[in-house]
């Protein structure tokens, strides 16, 4: 893969840490050191977006992100997780 994709991922150190052990544990140790996740692990419709598809049969990487919630005047009231499905460069082809 040359394009180089740019993800969503805001920083948390918690979400790297999961989605590097599902990394491991499928793929070992060179793929979860090789693992970056502002460019090679995105969620399906992400791929999409920049030309690739998930191969056929491939099972997804869960993670979470967290949601703010805010009020009309932009303050934020609550937080709660959201579940995601994300997606390894191995497991996706050019569109």
């Amino acid at each position: 893969m040359d394009k180089k994709i740019l993800s969503t991922w805001t920083g948390s150190e918690a979400t790297s840490d999961i989605v590097r052990k599902q990394i491991l544990a499928r793929w070992g140790e060179a793929e979860a050191k090789n693992y970056d996740p502002k460019s090679n692990c995105l969620t399906f419709n992400r791929w999409l977006e920049n030309g690739f598809k998930v191969k056929a049969g491939e099972k997804a990487i869960k993670s979470f992100i967290v949601i703010e919630k805010k009020d009309k005047d932009g303050v934020v009231v609550s937080k709660y997780p959201k579940s995601i499905n994300l997606f390894y460069f191995l497991q996706v082809e050019e569109a």
